[in-house]
């Protein structure tokens, strides 16, 4: 297939990027070639917001658009005379509403997300935007990704704190629930919907198996070949400060897409990989946060967990 990718430099459009070029596919990217490209790549140099005439009358069979966070970047691109025949839009769940019943179906009504605020109402219309111009795209919404190239400060976390061989902090009791998705199971789907072309244009995606907060931790360290210690941290204290998640639980209903691919990455395997591709670029994280620094400067005196 000859792909557009838009990004291409970091977590899952560089993941993406990858992955179809090792299929023999032509992939071009979009990004402004600020940090080292995929080898194999067609770039394309220019901000999505300024497309001018650079994609007009070029004809893609499939774009992945993974860094669309608005309608304007919708419009944009469809604008930009641009030919294609599919489009994948990567939405997020952050457009169900936390009052919502869970698990969230894709049949929900959407909306605002006080957790998420902007970031799911502007997916939400970007979705929206697309749907209107293009009803037969696809849009996926995943809970967390996880797997090799991420950069946000997540499994990095866990990983950093086995490899100190430190005690981990944990809010409350560890029973907060997690949903993950590893990012080589998303270009698995993409490949899945554009061979088999589904009548359901809206797929909730990620792993079936939900975990505790206490358990993903457990594996991150099991992952550096440690065991983890749990200190236990009361909840009065804000937990953005020293944990990695916000808290807030939710479960996306991923049954239509377990109809089309019944098995993902297991947790376990998923972070063993992650972990050894981490261990060898630890500068991959753009903005660490300061959660150790927190804990060894305010949390000296928490109790353990059983």
């Amino acid at each position: 297939m000859k792909i557009l990718i838009t990004g291409g430099t970091t977590f899952v459009s560089k993941f993406a990027a990858e992955y179809f070029v090792k299929r023999g596919n032509d992939v071009t990217v979009i990004n402004r070639n600020s940090r080292e490209q995929v080898k194999g790549v067609t770039l394309l140099n220019c901000d999505r917001n300024n497309l001018q005439n650079r994609l007009k009358n070029i004809h893609f069979n499939l774009i992945i658009d993974v860094t669309a966070y608005t309608k304007e970047h919708i419009s944009r691109l469809l604008a930009s005379g641009v030919k294609f025949d599919d489009y994948i839009f990567i939405s997020s769940s952050a457009v169900y509403p936390e009052t919502n019943l869970q698990p969230f179906t894709e049949e929900q009504t959407c909306g605002k997300n006080s957790i998420w605020g902007d970031y799911g109402t502007n997916k939400l219309e970007a979705e929206k935007m697309l749907m209107n111009n293009f009803p037969n795209a696809y849009i996926l919404r995943p809970p967390y990704f996880y797997g090799i190239y991420e950069n946000l400060y997540r499994e990095a976390f866990p990983f950093d704190c086995a490899m100190a061989n430190r005690k981990f902090y944990i809010p409350e009791n560890g029973s907060m629930k997690l949903q993950f998705f590893n990012v080589y199971d998303l270009c698995r789907f993409i490949e899945i919907i554009i061979k088999r072309h589904p009548d359901n244009h809206i797929f909730n995606v990620g792993n079936k198996e939900i975990v505790t907060v206490k358990k993903w931790v457990e594996l991150c360290y099991k992952a550096a070949g440690k065991k983890a210690e749990f200190i236990e941290v009361d909840k009065n204290i804000p937990q953005r400060e020293y944990f990695c998640f916000y808290k807030y639980e939710y479960v996306l209903d991923v049954s239509k897409q377990n109809k089309l691919m019944p098995k993902t990455i297991p947790l376990e395997q998923g972070l063993k990989e992650e972990f050894q591709w981490y261990k060898n670029n630890l500068d991959s994280i753009y903005n660490r946060k300061p959660y150790l620094e927190y804990i060894d400067n305010n949390m000296s005196y928490q109790s353990h967990l059983s």
